[in-house]
């Protein structure tokens, strides 16, 4: 019994001991402070040159310290055609919505496939608000 409260008793020696070191060297813990940063959006739409009428609209959502520096990475996704919600994909848009019209189809597919094909697509969603495929 009395190597367990010898041993006890050396854990507080130890931690004043580890304490006064760092005061000596200067050391302090840092704490890590969170940056402030504010919510940034932007919604812009997608539309097919030759038939403006079809449209798919994309969102963009990040966040900008007081700066203007990029501290969250972008979250880009794109509407549903019907009821808005959120999609990952630009094909997700048309789910459980199809238009009757086969010449209406080939046109969304067009649409599609040119937003798809868009090199810098996440920086288009960021910075514009309509853009012509």
């Amino acid at each position: 019994m009395k190597n367990i409260g010898a041993s006890v008793s050396e854990v507080p020696t130890q931690e004043k001991k580890e304490a006064e070191v760092k005061k000596q060297l200067g050391e302090e813990e840092e704490e890590i402070e969170e940056e402030e940063y504010y919510q940034m959006e932007n919604e812009m739409i997608f539309f097919l040159s030759e038939a403006p009428e079809y449209q798919i609209s994309a969102v963009a959502e990040w966040g900008e310290n007081a700066r203007g520096d990029v501290v969250v990475g972008a979250d880009t996704y794109f509407r549903h055609i019907s009821t808005g919600q959120r999609c990952e994909s630009v094909r997700d848009c048309f789910s459980g919505w199809s238009d009757p019209d086969e010449h209406a189809t080939e046109k969304w597919e067009t649409l599609c496939r040119r937003i798809e094909d868009l090199s810098n697509l996440e920086e288009i969603i960021c910075d514009e608000k309509r853009v012509e495929v």
